[in-house]
């Protein structure tokens, strides 16, 4: 048979027309890389600024106010509170509603004005090793800044010498700087993701391929007994991973694991529920597996840019930050590093638990909406 440019052509129009039916595909094309491109260009910051910090004043006065004034230009630190209580201030910093905690000890100013040179505390939260090391250089350089306005007249010879005090730097829940710290946990949420909801996202698109849809459509069950006879047995693959993961982290790469297991299974527990709800909801939605597994691939990709498991969440844009605050990764890896790392309770992780629970609930009822109880 001669080579035909006239068959080459009706081949070329055919795929054409079959991509153009193929509407889910055509947009998953697009998508994901339009999706890699903003996300990697907007919403990615290795140098995060605006870290929220608290100050702990045990002697307020010009002097504390300038050190305070010196944090907040340094555009690397957001005063969200300021407290005379420095235990309020490490309380804050456990439950996550800061990275810094700044204390200026009592007997401050007098110490400077006599040439004491006393020490300046900043606590930082080191769970996430990168997120504030660019923030931690800025503090220790505001030694030689702050007070500069400050230190006239007869103070004027305390700014020609060393600086007025000592920048010390504590880091807590990981005092070595240790990325695998960081980084295992995180792998258990976006293992469970990439796992959980693939695998309930081929539960019903693999019905409709293999041509048994129709006896589930036949048997005498609910929309809501359907979805639960799905989801339940991975809840067990879930946990059986978890626990491997887990096991890994301790034994191989010496994780601290200081919370309680009991409630981290429960926080595992709802999690795995939320991405098994996930996968469901796109089974729902896909015609067939090759469209359930990219659904897959566009709901993994934001999962691991946007949780703040591969680059700090502080860092990210506010639009971003809102994106990531949807997805369960972000609540899930809160929770495992406060529990492993923290040895966080109940009350510091309830306010990260109740939105897993939020979001079980939305998209179980939206994958029951979306169930069809015919073929077509």
């Amino acid at each position: 048979m001669n080579f035909s440019l006239r068959r080459i052509w009706a081949l070329l129009v055919k795929e054409i027309l079959q991509m153009r039916r193929d509407k889910l595909t055509l947009g998953m094309m697009l998508g994901v890389p339009l999706m890699q491109l903003f996300l990697f260009g907007f919403a990615i910051n290795l140098n995060p600024r605006d870290l929220p910090a608290a100050v702990a004043i045990n002697d307020p006065g010009p002097l504390a106010r300038s050190v305070v004034a010196g944090l907040a230009n340094s555009s690397y630190f957001k005063i969200v509170e300021q407290t005379n209580d420095p235990k309020h201030a490490r309380r804050l910093l456990q439950e996550g509603k800061v990275l810094f905690v700044v204390e200026i000890p009592p007997n401050f100013s007098r110490d400077i004005v006599r040439g004491q040179r006393p020490d300046l505390l900043i606590e930082a939260d080191a769970t996430d090793p990168a997120a504030g090391s660019f923030a931690l250089a800025a503090f220790n350089q505001l030694a030689t800044t702050a007070l500069r306005d400050d230190l006239v007249g007869p103070l004027a010879a305390r700014a020609q010498g060393p600086p007025p005090f000592n920048a010390v730097t504590h880091l807590l829940y990981n005092p070595e700087s240790n990325t695998q710290y960081n980084v295992v946990p995180g792998l258990l949420a976006v293992i469970l993701t990439m796992t959980m909801v693939l695998m309930t996202c081929l539960a019903l698109t693999r019905e409709r391929e293999r041509g048994t849809y129709e006896n589930l459509l036949a048997m005498p069950a609910t929309p809501l007994e359907i979805m639960i006879g799905k989801i339940a047995p991975n809840v067990l693959v879930g946990a059986v991973q978890s626990i491997i993961i887990l096991l890994a982290a301790r034994f191989v790469f010496h994780v601290p694991m200081i919370g309680s297991m009991l409630l981290l299974a429960a926080g595992l527990a709802v999690y795995v529920t939320a991405n098994l709800a996930v996968g469901y909801t796109f089974s729902t939605i896909a015609e067939n597996q090759l469209q359930a597994m990219q659904m897959t691939t566009f709901f993994l990709l934001p999962t691991i840019l946007l949780s703040g498991f591969a680059f700090p969440f502080m860092g990210m844009p506010v639009w971003a930050r809102w994106i990531g605050e949807i997805l369960p990764a972000t609540h899930f890896l809160r929770i495992v590093r406060g529990i492993l790392l923290k040895q966080n309770g109940f009350p510091e992780i309830w306010p990260e638990l109740w939105p897993l629970f939020l979001f079980v609930l939305v998209a179980g009822s939206i994958a029951l909406l979306r169930f069809r109880r015919t073929l077509d």
